[in-house]
């Protein structure tokens, strides 16, 4: 089912999860508060070149909100997303923001999407991934643990740390006192700050 949130961009509502993927009161700014702004601008600040571990692909939003500022900014992104449940096509289509290129991208083969920006998508668990490289950016965009319990966990937040560099950065819309004590568990320092419209805070954690 389609939605379109507040700020005039369309959302999902996953049948299997009982959520939305992004939030209502506005898919875009929630993307770009979280992700872009805590999250790739800060890194952009502290690493030559960003290596990116997205959690999470869904309407493929971020990956194109990211691709979009790599360009602008002329800072080469590396973009690995891991998504068990991929979207069907035929609501890809509904989107009113244009993420068929990275939907229509093959599994497991790095795509040059622009001179800035390299993507790979995974059909995969994140328990299950596995990866030689090292990543110091962190989107994580699972569905609310209402839904997936199981993904905010000190052991999931444990394994993503394991594939950090140090002094990496993870992001978050979830700001739950179990969620930050779980991340504090993982080793990771936790910072609030004011979420989008509707959502009082969101997470930064740097990894230690």
């Amino acid at each position: 089912m389609i939605k379109l949130t507040a700020d005039g961009t369309t959302t999902i509502y996953s049948e299997c999860f009982n959520q939305y993927y992004h939030s209502i009161f506005g898919a875009r700014l929630e993307a770009e508060k979280v992700f872009i702004e805590l999250g790739l601008e800060y890194a952009f600040e502290n690493f030559k070149e960003v290596n990116l571990l997205e959690m999470g692909f869904g309407t493929g939003l971020n990956a194109l909100l990211t691709s979009q500022m790599a360009e602008q900014q002329k800072r080469q992104v590396n973009y690995t997303t891991l998504e068990a449940f991929p979207m069907k096509e035929g609501l890809i289509a509904e989107l009113n923001f244009d993420s068929k290129a990275f939907h229509q991208a093959e599994w497991e083969v790095w795509t040059l999407v622009n001179e800035y920006f390299r993507f790979v998508k995974h059909k995969v668990a994140v328990e299950s991934f596995e990866s030689q490289s090292r990543f110091n950016l962190v989107y994580f965009d699972a569905f609310a643990p209402s839904s997936q319990p199981e993904l905010w966990t000190a052991e999931i937040f444990q394994r993503i740390a394991d594939l950090m560099e140090k002094d990496g950065i993870l992001v978050t819309y979830c700001s739950k006192s179990y969620v930050q004590r779980n991340l504090r568990a993982a080793g990771f320092t936790v910072e609030k700050h004011p979420g989008p419209p509707r959502k009082r805070e969101v997470l930064r954690a740097i990894l230690k």
